[in-house]
């Protein structure tokens, strides 16, 4: 069979069984599409039909490969991620992820490093990497934890802080990584770390937000005042008006905020998640967000099957057949130990109850992101132990996508059902933005049902 053609076979039959799949299992709560897919490449990739044996240590096409289709799909995540979130941009509102930003995902990258280099016997640099590419929340695979469609009527804390995670800590994660990629050969530090710090911290992340800012701002004004009808601004389209043709122009910009951002030597993640969020805030009523969000996702979706298929190929193929027991336990302690651990001691001041910070800390997804990470890090430097760094990576997503995938939905169920999903007091400045938020929907003309969009936008 020529692997060409059966990839094809196999890649249409899990897009056309993707859907009903993806519903039967939100009934039982048992699986998740994930485990399924991936267990599913495992086993067609392992029978003898000579299908792509998908080895990123074995071909370099392979890891460009890699590199290239997780990048996307990583991309897309972002700008589906970013487009949900009804919660205006505004500090009382945002402040709250920063312990997950600044606190919880140093523990992880520490420990992780310190793990590597004392268990694993990995070198410096090598440990560094492992610690940059394992530390960041998923923004692929974590979609059953994160903020739903856009309009959203119910205020819900946890998935707003968790989304958020995912949409920036894979902007922040590159600083650590370009400082592997700086530490390889290095025994000292030296002028060089003051250079990363310069470069790939400050100005990186600085040129990201600015050109997502700036990109976001554009294509918002582009979408609600030329082309949405400026004849008429005080006008919202209803959804029947608006059609899923007009996505690109959107999913244009934001990839244009990533190639833009890139280009300046910026973070072009970062600068996605920004611009997207950006275009949220303009017209935030507007159902155009909502359709813009479905054709995101059935982009997503398509690219995400592959990817699980290929996952499963990966498996197969032999990357994990040197795993260690002492590389299997890493995986292990990061689901159940140091991510938790770091979500705690992040979520420590947090006004969330007692059980919305242990799921905060606790459903801290590892997925593709991590796969796009290891791929560039090899791509651009030459480090020792892949082998170790590859086997130790895919356990700990396998890990992830297992547990995460059978927990997830019973543990965030255990979390609203004790009204633990929402801070106990919000800020008066955060009371005084929802109060106002609702005072100009209520001010806003009556539709018909079918054309109201569901949701304060200051909850989410």
């Amino acid at each position: 069979m020529d692997p060409r053609i059966a990839s094809f076979v196999i890649l249409g039959l899990g897009l056309m069984f993707a859907v009903g799949i993806e519903k039967a299992l939100s009934r039982s709560n048992i699986l998740s599409l994930p485990i399924v897919y991936v267990a599913a490449g495992w086993a067609l990739f392992s029978l003898p039909f000579d299908l792509p044996n998908i080895n990123p240590l074995i071909d370099s096409t392979d890891i460009y490969a890699l590199e290239y289709i997780t990048e996307f799909i990583v991309i897309v995540s972002l700008m589906g991620a970013g487009i949900a979130i009804d919660r205006p941009l505004t500090w009382p509102n945002w402040k709250q992820i920063l312990p997950l930003l600044g606190v919880t995902m140093p523990i992880t990258i520490l420990l992780v490093a310190l793990y590597g280099w004392w268990a694993l016997s990995l070198a410096p640099a090598s440990a560094i990497l492992l610690g940059g590419v394992l530390a960041p929340t998923d923004p692929v695979l974590a979609r059953s934890v994160q903020v739903g469609p856009p309009g959203k009527d119910k205020r819900h804390d946890l998935r707003f802080n968790l989304t958020a995670e995912a949409g920036l800590n894979d902007g922040l994660a590159f600083p650590f990584i370009h400082l592997a990629i700086a530490a390889i050969g290095m025994t000292t530090l030296g002028s060089w770390t003051l250079l990363w710090l310069a470069e790939d911290v400050v100005w990186r992340m600085g040129a990201g937000t600015i050109v997502g800012y700036l990109i976001g701002w554009a294509a918002g004004w582009f979408v609600f005042k030329r082309y949405a009808g400026s004849d008429a601004p005080d006008v919202e389209k209803s959804m029947e008006e608006y059609s899923t043709s007009e996505g690109p122009i959107v999913f244009g910009a934001l990839l244009l905020a990533y190639g833009v951002a890139e280009l300046c030597h910026g973070y072009g993640f970062l600068a996605v998640f920004v611009a997207a969020v950006i275009v949220r805030q303009r017209e935030a009523r507007s159902s155009y967000h909502l359709v813009l969000h479905h054709f995101i996702e059935q982009i997503e979706k398509v690219i995400l099957v592959a990817m699980l298929l290929a996952f499963g190929g990966m498996l197969a193929s032999g990357v994990m057949d040197e795993l260690t027991w002492a590389q299997a336990g890493l995986g292990l302690l990061l689901i159940f130990a140091i991510r938790p651990l770091g979500g705690l001691i992040g979520e420590f001041r947090s006004p969330l109850p007692r059980r919305g910070k242990a799921a905060m800390a606790f459903l801290g997804v590892r997925g593709l992101g991590s796969i796009y990470y290891l791929a560039y890090a090899q791509n651009h430097g030459d480090f020792p132990g892949m082998m170790t760094l590859w086997g130790t990576v895919s356990f700990a997503i396998l890990v992830s996508i297992v547990v995460h995938g059978t927990t997830t939905m019973r543990f965030m169920k255990y979390v609203e059902d004790a009204g633990a999903h929402v801070y106990r007091e919000d800020d008066d400045k955060t009371a005084d933005n929802r109060s106002a938020a609702q005072a100009r929907m209520a001010s806003t003309r009556k539709k018909p049902p079918e054309e109201q969009m569901e949701g304060d936008i200051s909850e989410g």
